[in-house]
């Protein structure tokens, strides 16, 4: 049961490995509760369902890890009935913990200029570092998508980037003037290294001539905000945070941001309006008359 409903994660979902394995290992999960309850996964009810949710909260998961599982929960139980081994979904109306609304972090142009020119060009991964930022600003990539980059997605005399994002989906993506300076400097040095079998297509490699992998990129990010001095937490993540962001700043429509960064939904594009609604507040909150503080020495408050 469980190795057909990972078939059908990788082969009919088209789900990566990464995404395959974090449902596997939620509905694991239920199984344990269900197995210590002796009850078969195919006669489970939603009342044992709220009890496995209700479990959730207890060993301390966060909401949004909660979420998350139950959503692995829905589709494995989507797959029993798809699949004919169940009637009736028992976790058609099965509710997720509610939310507060997340916005995430992201960088200020100033602060991304401010990450590049924190890095040592004199190290040699130095321009390879900073060509991965400007790429993951400027085209808002996954992270998962910038590690399998390949030399056959970039056009960079036509300014796009072709990538192969969630669900084997493709999108081009135009890229800026400033990223493909950045590339063309990280090939002078590519050009020098001694790239293993098998590895030649990548577009960034490690000093072995291997591909970088995500935590590669998470770890180098983390490192050189700290070395800029930047105090948010921030990740590869932020970066393409960071690109939606300055979209909407910049007057784009949000469609058009939906199609740069690949959202199936544009529910989940639109979450970049409400950190541009939390800016905007903070504007008016720092520089609407009512709301700045009295500074002539000579004017006191009324008693």
């Amino acid at each position: 049961m469980m190795k057909g409903y990972q078939r059908y994660l990788k082969l009919e979902r088209s789900y990566s490995p990464n995404t395959v394995e974090a449902y596997h290992r939620d509905v694991l999960l239920l199984l344990d509760f269900l197995e210590k309850r002796k009850v078969n996964p195919v006669d489970a009810q939603l009342e044992d369902l709220e009890q496995f949710s209700a479990g959730l909260h207890d060993m301390g998961e966060a909401p949004r890890s909660q979420a998350r599982i139950l959503s692995g929960v829905r589709s494995f139980y989507h797959y029993l009935q798809m699949e004919g081994y169940l009637k009736d979904d028992p976790s058609e109306l099965l509710e997720s913990p509610q939310l507060g609304e997340h916005l995430p972090e992201y960088l200020t142009t100033e602060e991304v200029d401010q990450l590049e020119a924190s890095i040592d060009l004199s190290r040699w991964e130095g321009q390879r570092n900073k060509a991965i930022i400007e790429v993951l600003f400027s085209c808002g990539l996954r992270v998962s998508e910038l590690v399998n980059l390949q030399l056959s997605n970039l056009y960079l005399d036509e300014k796009f980037v072709r990538v192969i994002g969630k669900g084997n989906k493709e999108r081009l993506i135009p890229i800026s003037d400033t990223a493909i300076k950045e590339l063309n400097l990280w090939f002078y040095d590519r050009r020098q290294m001694d790239i293993k079998p098998g590895e030649e297509s990548y577009v960034f490699l490690n000093r072995r001539g291997h591909h970088l992998t995500r935590v590669m990129i998470l770890i180098m990010i983390k490192k050189q905000a700290r070395e800029a001095g930047i105090q948010k937490t921030i990740s590869p993540h932020t970066l393409r945070h960071s690109f939606a962001t300055a979209l909407l700043k910049g007057g784009a429509d949000l469609r058009a941001i939906q199609a740069m960064l690949g959202h199936e939904d544009i529910g989940t594009t639109e979450i970049y309006t409400h950190l541009e609604t939390s800016d905007l507040r903070r504007e008016i909150l720092e520089h609407h008359p009512r709301n700045q503080r009295l500074s002539h020495p000579d004017r006191k408050m009324d008693q």
